[in-house]
């Protein structure tokens, strides 16, 4: 079994979950990583090189997903456009660069820990996440864990993921801080921003997101 291993600080309490729940399941000789970004996770996701993976929202539509994914109930911090008179993509996403265009913001779209070490520097950005909940009053999800088969398995993951708040051990949160140039206490403040609950509201907002694409063009 492949799981698409996504590197960003936002998947960080994740990631220290599924290695205590591989060690604790049957799940601990069979499960293997593909690292990637978002953009390139899914297309082998959707090519099927990978089982599962937190799967960009635009691209999430018509696979199996369980009620986990990665969802801002205001700001996020860590998908942004800078100002500037060129439309730029970030070719690590798809969702955001699709929303950006939904809400009309014209710059840079910079995503994942960049974005986050951006938004430190105190420079002038606009939060995508924000700007959509104070349009809609609705929480943005970015991403969607999806897969191919094996659905027991990722309702459990779900449920018991969702069941407790992670604790991410020291050692991890030093690793993080080094691996991304950001400080361990940032890093723990900006998790506060992320969701991983599927709710209601959520799906409601999910919902509005996919009937906002037909309205504009193809993705950027």
């Amino acid at each position: 079994m492949i799981f698409g291993k996504i590197e960003y600080l936002n998947l960080l309490p994740f990631h220290v979950f599924m290695k205590r729940f591989t060690k604790s399941s049957q799940q601990s000789m069979s499960m293997n990583y593909y690292k990637g970004v978002p953009a390139k996770t899914n297309k082998k996701f959707i090519s099927r090189k990978v089982d599962a993976a937190f799967i960009s929202s635009i691209r999430a539509k018509n696979q199996k997903y369980v009620n986990l994914g990665i969802i801002a109930r205001k700001e996020v911090l860590s998908v942004l456009v800078a100002p500037g008179s060129d439309n730029i993509s970030d070719v690590e996403s798809e969702t955001s660069n699709m929303l950006a265009k939904i809400l009309k913001v014209q710059g840079e779209v910079l995503i994942g820990d960049k974005a986050l070490k951006y938004y430190l520097q105190n420079k002038p950005h606009t939060d995508l996440a924000k700007m959509w909940h104070k349009k809609h009053n609705l929480p943005f999800v970015f991403a969607l864990l999806c897969y191919h088969k094996d659905k027991k398995l990722y309702k459990k993951i779900e449920q018991h993921f969702l069941k407790r708040r992670v604790k991410i051990p020291r050692y991890i949160l030093q690793e993080a801080a080094e691996r991304t140039g950001i400080g361990e206490k940032e890093i723990l403040s900006y998790l506060n921003y992320i969701s991983y609950r599927l709710d209601t509201k959520a799906k409601k907002g999910l919902a509005k997101f996919y009937k906002e694409i037909p309205k504009v063009s193809t993705t950027r």
